[in-house]
């Protein structure tokens, strides 16, 4: 791959980049994103607490916001030296634009994001995968089917940048090609059988393919997108690309603001002792000259600083060194299981998992997050495939842009998976409530 082509300015659907003195084309990528309601709506999704009233624990929101800051110094300080390495071809690219790109890809990683966090989207696979579902899936080709019984968040966030955030009446919020594909944390389709990633390659790692990065609906638009930019095919006759090298970035800027930030949530929260959580963050910080603060939620929030910047450069140093291996496409590990604090780091997050995640609190609201989204999966999915009257009110007063018109039942499925997914945690559990009989509108004039 070629970095003059990784850092394409060029949008979607021959949309010209106007030139305007006071921002760069990887600035209005994150300018968008800032004025998009998709991502407003994450104030109120899940990041590991739902529905809390302590307003110092993240939402998906605040973690964007976080990431995004992590991900343009990380951007930033790799754009530096990767401007200097190839100036012949960079002479127009800053370490700035490096910066930019990365972080309006953090800043939008969650945009797909359904209600109740990774539970929402286990929910949605695990009712695509219930008798409930069988009749609908039936009637759908193999490919289509694994976008709904693997659905997956990051697909989901594509879709919307893509197509459905539509300002001024236009497809997608046409972010340039660079942002996109950087995106793109997951670049294939779903429904590919395992064996054929251990076929490519016995020593290939597997992380760029975990999960899928876009539905059949946009499959074409992504291979627009890989083909402007260089990505390297790794398969012909199927939808599978080598991730855009800046991806590695923000990877990790995901994975230092949680892997940190939850362990501070964790505290605040009282399911990790302070004791604890300042053991574990001093022990990245070993050897580093540290100041002792007598208040312990303060000590805590400056030690995660601290951390956070450790690990920021670590996380540099590394992604310059297997630069050659990244471009190649030959490197598909995180670039934080490569780093010193690397250990530490999974120790730090084996630490959350117990004491946080496996929380009875946690838990439960998890477990009413299967029920909501499942029941509204139940009755949308039926409403849209039925002609039933009573059915029928549901996709016109509730779903919104549904036509009654005769599309392809993939493409109503797909509205119904719009709608949910882009539901906050309240208002799904309201509408589920009202849908149910549980609630009722209020009366009166």
């Amino acid at each position: 791959m070629q970095w003059q082509k990784l850092l394409s300015r060029s949008r979607l659907f021959g949309t010209l980049n106007i030139e305007d003195p006071g921002r760069t084309a990887f600035e209005k990528d994150f300018d968008k994103i800032i004025f998009s309601s998709y991502f407003r709506r994450l104030k109120d999704k899940t990041q590991v607490f739902s529905l809390v009233d302590n307003d110092y624990i993240r939402s998906r929101l605040s973690h964007s916001l976080e990431a995004s800051c992590v991900g343009r110094t990380l951007g930033t300080l790799v754009g530096q030296e990767i401007v200097k390495r190839h100036a012949k071809d960079l002479y127009d690219y800053t370490a700035r634009d490096f910066g930019d790109i990365v972080a309006a890809a953090c800043l939008s990683h969650d945009i797909g994001n359904p209600p109740f966090g990774h539970a929402g989207e286990d929910a949605i696979q695990e009712w695509f995968k219930s008798p409930d579902a069988a009749a609908v899936l039936s009637l759908l080709t193999p490919r289509q089917q694994a976008d709904f019984k693997y659905f997956e968040g990051n697909a989901q966030g594509f879709r919307i940048l893509t197509k459905l955030d539509k300002p001024q009446h236009r497809q997608g919020l046409q972010f340039t090609c660079a942002t996109l594909a950087t995106f793109t944390k997951y670049p294939r389709e779903a429904g590919i059988n395992s064996n054929s990633f251990n076929k490519y390659n016995s020593d290939f790692n597997n992380k760029s393919t975990k999960k899928h990065g876009f539905f059949q609906e946009e499959k074409e638009l992504f291979a627009q997108i890989a083909q402007e930019v260089g990505l390297l095919r790794r398969k012909d006759n199927i939808a599978w690309w080598c991730r855009h090298p800046l991806v590695f970035l923000v990877e990790a800027a995901d994975d230092i603001c949680y892997h940190i930030v939850d362990l501070e949530d964790g505290f605040s929260m009282g399911y990790i002792d302070y004791a604890e959580a300042k053991m574990w963050l001093s022990d990245i910080l070993v050897g580093e000259k540290l100041e002792n603060l007598d208040d312990k939620k303060e000590h805590i929030k400056y030690l995660r600083a601290k951390a956070i910047h450790k690990l920021i450069t670590e996380v540099k140093q590394v992604f310059l060194d297997y630069e050659e291996q990244i471009i190649s496409g030959r490197f598909d590990r995180p670039l934080t299981s490569q780093i010193e604090s690397g250990f530490k780091l999974k120790e730090i997050i084996e630490l959350t998992r117990k004491n946080v995640y496996e929380a009875c609190e946690v838990v439960e609201v998890k477990v009413a997050g299967y029920q909501v989204i499942g029941g509204l999966l139940e009755e949308f999915v039926s409403a849209v495939t039925n002609s039933n009257l009573s059915k029928s009110y549901l996709t016109k007063k509730l779903l919104p842009n549904f036509n009654d018109a005769d599309e392809e039942l993939y493409t109503k499925v797909l509205k119904v998976t719009d709608y949910i997914s882009g539901m906050t945690d309240s208002y799904a559990v309201s509408l589920f409530k009202k849908i149910k009989g549980i609630s009722l509108p209020r009366g009166g004039r």
